[in-house]
């Protein structure tokens, strides 16, 4: 089989949860540039309209912690392309920084008793709560349609313990992964395929963008087997994979793009 079809996405209706930039974006992005019909939901109306036309897309504006407005914008977004092929869950919450500073000191801020209960709350609801809505939703017009793909940003935070990313954000991806996993195992029936990508640390605006400082990303890149912090178009192929008829076969997967750091530190 010829790699144009194999990985041919042409023409299936695609929305991206928080897609204006990051990871997002370069989801939406590859979609777009291989034929796909991309709808961005985010929340920065700016930065939405100015990645909605780059890629000549659409964009709407929706909180993904609001299920009423959720569900809406998939309702419109389905009426007006007829159907629903691929849903991008990437919307969700950085965790900051954990209990070790990056140079191996404690952080008196980050330790366990003093986590912030409203902190908690923010991340559970954005990282979990609102995927299983995002999950919901997609199933309702999927089942409707002939199946579909779900791909679920996660993270190597769901399945390793973590020093220097905040304690909330490790459960919530945990709980995400396995979110991943249940939703698989039930909406099999309908031709539903659910997996994870699960990155490691990559360059984006998440935790207020704490990644794109060059110390920090020297710092954590001492971790990384290629000795690099990943960037959004480095996770593309894999996006573009899952959407693809090459993952035909594939449901309850969590696929890892992480530079080596789950292998471990090498030198």
């Amino acid at each position: 089989m010829k790699a144009s079809t194999l990985f041919d996405v042409g023409g299936l209706v695609t929305i991206v949860t928080g897609g204006a930039s990051g990871i997002g974006y370069a989801y939406a992005e590859a979609m777009a540039d291989n034929g796909a019909k991309v709808t961005i939901f985010d929340l920065e109306g700016k930065r939405l309209d100015e990645a909605a036309s780059k890629l000549g897309a659409s964009g709407r504006i929706v909180d993904v912690t609001d299920k009423t407005a959720l569900d809406r914008a998939f309702m419109e977004t389905v009426e007006e392309a007829g159907r629903l092929d691929v849903v991008f869950a990437n919307a969700g919450i950085g965790g900051g920084s954990g209990f070790l500073t990056l140079d191996g000191k404690r952080n008196p801020g980050r330790a366990f008793e003093v986590l912030d209960s409203d902190h908690w709350d923010r991340i559970v609801k954005l990282d979990v709560t609102a995927l299983f809505w995002t999950i919901q939703a997609a199933a309702k017009h999927m089942k409707a349609g002939k199946g579909g793909r779900i791909i679920v940003t996660t993270s190597i935070s769901a399945i390793k313990t973590e020093s220097f990313v905040g304690t909330p954000y490790v459960v919530a991806k945990a709980g995400a992964a396995q979110l991943v996993r249940q939703a698989a195992l039930e909406l099999a029936e309908y031709n539903i395929l659910v997996n994870a990508i699960a990155p490691g640390p990559f360059v984006t605006n998440i935790s207020g963008g704490r990644l794109q400082d060059e110390g920090v990303q020297a710092a954590l890149a001492k971790y990384c087997p290629l000795k690099r912090l990943g960037f959004p178009d480095d996770i593309q192929g894999l996006a573009l994979f899952l959407a693809s008829p090459a993952a035909k076969y594939m449901t309850g997967a969590s696929l890892t793009v992480d530079g080596g750091v789950t292998l471990g530190v090498a030198g």
